[in-house]
């Protein structure tokens, strides 16, 4: 193998990684992408424990 492949290889490798951090980077400090509703709080409807029974 020639010098001259084994310099690209190692720096394409590197290209790679930095585009893999930079790509991760812009995802975290980007604005929000998620279009959940906003839903506040919900009353409780479910059933109300038996205190009998408590383990």
């Amino acid at each position: 193998m020639s010098i001259s492949k084994i310099i690209k290889t190692i720096t394409d490798g590197i290209a790679k990684v930095f585009t893999y951090i930079s790509g991760a980077a812009s995802r975290i400090f980007s604005p929000r992408d998620d279009n959940y509703p906003e839903t506040g709080v919900q009353p409780f409807e479910g059933d109300i424990a038996n205190n009998k029974r408590r383990h």
